[in-house]
């Protein structure tokens, strides 16, 4: 009774693949004639869009930041910061068509990114060197300082010496 159920099956299943083959050529010619679009993911931000975001006021915006950005905010921003704001604003309406604004430096790695900033360049001072972060819509939320490394990490077992070659002094 199994032979009687298969055959009906392997014969619909061979027209189809006939038919689904003559189909195929023509979907192949239709997707050669017309150019793949990419699409992006838009941004969001818990829940919210990037243009929703900057259309926000501080207050609503700091609402959604975790607990520990917005108890920073409550206190009260320092001079400092909206000094950091107000350079960045200016680079980039410095910046001409589609090049990127020229990079601000500073030593605040406990700035908090806002969308306002999203597109600027800026020289975060890790103890040494000034290393250059271009803002992007994922790090709204976030400190400066998070995107540029203090120290050097530690590349166990790889340079200098191979492990085998030790030499004893005497």
């Amino acid at each position: 009774s199994s032979l009687i159920l298969k055959e009906p099956f392997c014969i619909a299943r061979d027209a189809a693949e006939q038919h689904s083959s003559f189909n195929m050529s023509e979907e192949d010619a239709l997707v050669a004639a017309a150019p793949k679009k990419r699409t992006f993911r838009k941004f969001s931000f818990r829940g919210t869009d990037l243009d929703q975001l900057l259309d926000m006021t501080n207050d609503e915006l700091v609402l959604m930041f975790r607990a520990r950005i917005r108890r920073k905010f409550k206190r009260g921003l320092q001079d400092k910061y909206t000094r950091l704001v107000k350079k960045l604003r200016a680079a980039k309406k410095a910046a001409t068509g589609g090049e990127k604004p020229e990079a601000v430096r500073t030593h605040l790695r406990n700035m908090v990114i806002v969308p306002e900033m999203i597109g600027s360049v800026v020289g975060v001072y890790n103890g040494k060197v000034f290393n250059t972060v271009e803002i992007k819509p994922e790090m709204i939320g976030t400190y400066l300082g998070e995107y540029s490394i203090t120290y050097r990490p530690v590349s166990h077992g790889r340079g200098g010496q191979a492990g085998g070659k030790f030499v004893p002094l005497s």
